[in-house]
């Protein structure tokens, strides 16, 4: 869960109290009746800081825009249909839920200041999220409806309609009673037409027909036609050419054969340790220096000189992309398409206190579903958050060998544990003696060198990524030192 913003809250207002109390019972009574996408138009409320702001959050991921900061005037409507589009969801929801009148009368005193003007929008990755101002609501003004004509329109319309049926009455009494004359017409005498007749033709004399002997033509004698001799002609077969030989494949140096793919019946395995923590969402555009200053002010606060707007800014400036987080998952994703298709690979991740959470292992028919889980991680405030180091590096230790083979842990972290007071230095030492054929390579994202006797003690080398140029180059440089990445011989 990312922070969206944050707000002044006077927690001695009991009237401010009390909204904030109702929208939580609100959240809590929809949530499980509306999907995951619809859901999410609402923002997460938490007091903070002895309860003198408020801030505000969601499980979407990506760079929290105001709707009004927008200048795109397609996308601007675009995000609002879409706003509007969750609201109607939300109340065809409602209405097919039951409820007691307490909660009908919750939810419907809540949906005005769900669509209240006076909310913040903000939109991550095209989604729209609300955020309350616990304000009175800024409705829409009401669309104004037609005037009725008036009684005095409706009197003079009576009297123009009274007058045309009258005169259609006297007009009606006067085609009846008007007297009409009948015009008599003469009948036309019929003239009979004179009869002519034909004169006779005059007969023509015929004449009688004579036979005149028909004398038969003469035979024409026709040369014989000479005969035509055809000669079969034998084509003559030529050689086919000779198939070229096809050119070897030059196969690298270190290529792996398919028949050691599957021989081998025990191969490696390897564990990706991955940071999830809030730290993650700090961008990779800073300074190493001004990414201090902003952890101190997270820590501390901000300084009193800064606004509400400077700080808004300020946040959007330090969590924008790319970030940590985001570089770290498309390395990560990268690097897992060129480990060999024998390894089987475990994610780890270190989302919050108290321990971190292990996935099981991942063949290289279910690769997908391993990126997937990585493309999905998302930093949580919830519990309180943290890096649980100590606790993911035992975990990754325990699911592996490194004893009859050889077997790599991949951390991918920007700082060190921050859940126990653990020595993390004394765990690889143990990992180390233990598991002598485990090796620990290291990506450190904020180069502070906190972790680096863990790679130290189990063999393996840290490398430090502080641009995403770095996070490529150094990413490979691990997953390399592994050996882990042969190409398979064609």
């Amino acid at each position: 869960m990312q922070r969206i913003t944050r707000h002044c809250f006077d927690s001695s207002d009991s009237q401010k109290i009390n909204l904030l109390e109702q929208y939580n019972s609100l959240l809590s009574l929809l949530k499980s009746h509306l999907t995951e996408r619809t859901f999410s138009v609402f923002a997460i409320p938490k007091l903070i800081e002895d309860d003198h702001y408020i801030a505000w959050s969601t499980n979407l991921e990506g760079q929290p825009i105001l709707l009004s900061d927008i200048n795109n005037e397609l996308y601007r409507q675009t995000v609002t249909t879409t706003l509007q589009t969750r609201i109607i969801d939300i109340e065809n929801t409602v209405k097919l839920m039951s409820l007691t009148p307490e909660q009908q009368t919750l939810i419907s005193s809540w949906i005005p200041r769900i669509k209240s003007l006076g909310n913040s929008i903000f939109v991550i990755n095209d989604e729209p999220v609300i955020v309350h101002t616990f304000d009175d609501p800024v409705l829409p003004p009401k669309v104004p409806e037609p005037k009725l004509p008036t009684k005095s329109t409706w009197r003079w319309w009576s009297i123009f309609l009274l007058a045309l049926l009258l005169l259609a009455l006297i007009g009606g009494l006067w085609y009846i009673f008007y007297p009409f004359n009948k015009d008599s017409v003469d009948e036309a005498s019929h003239v009979s037409a004179p009869v002519i007749t034909p004169a006779d033709e005059e007969k023509k004399p015929q004449l009688e027909p004579v036979d005149v002997p028909v004398q038969p033509e003469p035979e024409i004698k026709r040369d014989p036609k000479p005969v035509e001799h055809t000669e079969t002609m034998v084509e003559e077969k030529k050689p086919e050419p000779e198939e070229k030989p096809k050119p070897k494949v030059k196969n690298p140096a270190n290529c792996i054969t398919k028949e050691e793919l599957v021989s081998n019946p025990n191969p490696s395995k390897m564990v990706m340790v991955f940071d999830n923590s809030l730290s993650m969402i700090v961008t990779l555009a800073e300074s190493p220096a001004e990414v201090e200053q902003y952890f101190q002010y997270m820590g501390y606060g901000f300084p009193r000189y800064m606004s509400e707007q400077d700080k808004l800014n300020y946040e959007k400036r330090m969590t924008r992309l790319p970030s940590r987080l985001s570089s770290s998952k498309k390395v990560a994703l990268t690097s897992i398409d060129k480990i060999q298709q024998n390894i089987n690979i475990s994610l780890v991740t270190l989302t919050g206190c108290p321990s971190a959470e292990a996935s099981p292992f991942y063949s290289y028919k279910n690769r997908g579903t391993l990126k997937n889980k990585i493309n999905k991680l998302t930093p949580t405030a919830a519990g309180g958050g943290g890096t649980p180091l100590y606790n993911g590096l035992e975990k990754a230790s325990k699911m592996l060998d490194g004893v009859k083979r050889d077997d790599y842990i991949l951390i991918i972290s920007d700082g060190e544990d921050t859940c126990t007071h653990k020595n993390i230095c004394t765990l690889a030492h143990h990992i180390s003696v233990s598991k002598p054929r485990l090796k620990i390579n290291i990506v450190d994202i904020a180069g502070e060198h906190k972790i680096d006797c863990v790679a130290n003690a189990t063999g393996g080398k840290v490398y430090i990524a502080q641009t995403p140029k770095d996070m490529i180059k150094q990413m490979n440089k691990a997953v390399s030192d592994m050996k882990i990445n042969r190409p398979v011989c064609q």
